[in-house]
């Protein structure tokens, strides 16, 4: 049996005409100023670091991990300041701090390699075409691949066998890639039917994403939705409603399977619609009187998606109803409540950001995914207004 599996990613197609907020394009050029000040600041105080989240502003550099799976996005960063200012010295540094993962594309404790290769040695190997260069990549996917679960049909979670997180999602892109690039027939399997399986068991019928099941290890069988960072088994987690958003519509890229397009869909919808004009969402819909009332990371990673599937989506109307909510939440991304821009004391782009609210890590700081997700929409979106 083959599987889906296009020999090209789907083409973004953003309908024109777009209604760009006033401030946008001043915003954006705030947010990358800031990032270039925040990011080089960072690799000359604390050089060949890798901090999660800030305190107070300052970044931590041994506070807690929980799991090692960030240490992509510094480098990440890196590359798009470097490929935004043409200077070369940020071009070195970016290739440092991909270099600085050589070896864990055989990294088989976590589930989240494409989030340390993704946006670091894909990007290197875009810029140069070195082979050397794409076959770390491919091996990053065929180690991700190796968590695959036969019985529940599943990439298991770095926590344990029977956990799928949705985290997962914004992974198994790596997998699609490397089974894309070698035409491994058993890679396109494990992804494609990963997403079948997270689709049917963590997508609820009002397009909300659970963050985590867990299924029966002798009969592969889906026992329950949990969560390891939401207000409750049955609440909505907004970091991994924005990971739904943007997984599910690159699974549609990399298949052309409109059932992946739809649940994209149904994951943006109910993002769009709880949110509302508030734009930036809190913790989880479902906390009462939230600790959190807004979470930087999860809004930066929902606007990538948003403007994603704004370019899938045959129909016009929806598409610009997708690209327009994903400006204005970049533009209040850009705003002085958010943006660090001026502010030498604080160290990260985005304040107001959370990496786990159950377990008081990084609440209310700046996270090192929600800067990196952050400045990829921008890139998106400001290649796209500048035809670039």
């Amino acid at each position: 049996m083959t599987y889906p599996l296009l020999p090209d990613l789907l083409p973004l197609i953003i309908p024109p005409g777009l209604a760009v907020p006033d401030g946008y394009a001043e915003g954006s050029r705030r947010a990358w100023n800031t990032a270039e000040d925040k990011v080089t600041a960072l690799v000359r105080r604390h050089p060949d670091r890798f901090p999660l989240y800030t305190s107070g502003g300052r970044w931590q550099l041994d506070g807690e991990a929980w799991t090692n799976w960030c240490e992509g996005f510094l480098g990440g960063q890196l590359w798009l300041l470097a490929a935004r200012t043409g200077r070369p010295e940020l071009r070195v540094l970016a290739e440092h701090y991909s270099l600085l993962l050589k070896g864990r594309e055989h990294d088989r404790e976590v589930h989240d390699l494409g989030f340390l290769f993704w946006p670091t040695w894909r990007r290197w190997h875009e810029a140069t075409g070195r082979p050397e260069l794409g076959e770390t990549v491919v091996q990053a996917g065929r180690t991700m691949a190796m968590r695959f679960n036969p019985e529940g049909r599943y990439l298991r979670s770095f926590l344990a066998p029977d956990s799928l997180f949705i985290d997962i999602m914004m992974n198994v892109g790596i997998v699609f890639h490397a089974a894309r690039r070698t035409g491994d027939q058993d890679l396109a399997r494990i992804a494609y039917v990963h997403c079948l399986t997270t689709r049917r068991t963590l997508i609820r019928g009002d397009g909300s994403a659970s963050h985590e099941g867990i299924f029966d290890l002798g009969t592969g069988a889906f026992l329950r939705q949990s969560t390891q960072q939401g207000y409750r088994d049955d609440g909505s987690w907004a970091r991994g409603q924005g990971w739904a958003i943007h997984g599910f519509g690159t699974a549609y890229r990399y298949t052309g399977d409109r059932r992946f397009l739809r649940t994209a869909q149904d994951c943006a919808d109910f993002y769009v619609e709880r949110t509302g004009a508030a734009l930036i969402p809190p913790n989880d819909w479902e906390e009462p009187d939230p600790a959190l009332p807004v979470e930087s990371s999860a809004a930066a990673i929902a606007a990538g998606g948003l403007w994603q599937l704004a370019g899938l989506v045959g129909d016009e109307a929806r598409a610009r109803g997708y690209a327009e909510y994903a400006l204005r939440i970049l533009t209040r991304l850009c705003d002085p409540r958010f943006l660090s821009h001026g502010d030498p004391e604080w160290e990260g782009v985005l304040r107001h950001g959370s990496y786990h609210q159950a377990k008081g890590l990084g609440v209310d700081e700046s996270v090192m995914w929600g800067d990196y997700w952050f400045l990829d929409a921008l890139d998106a979106v400001d290649r796209h207004l500048t035809g670039i």
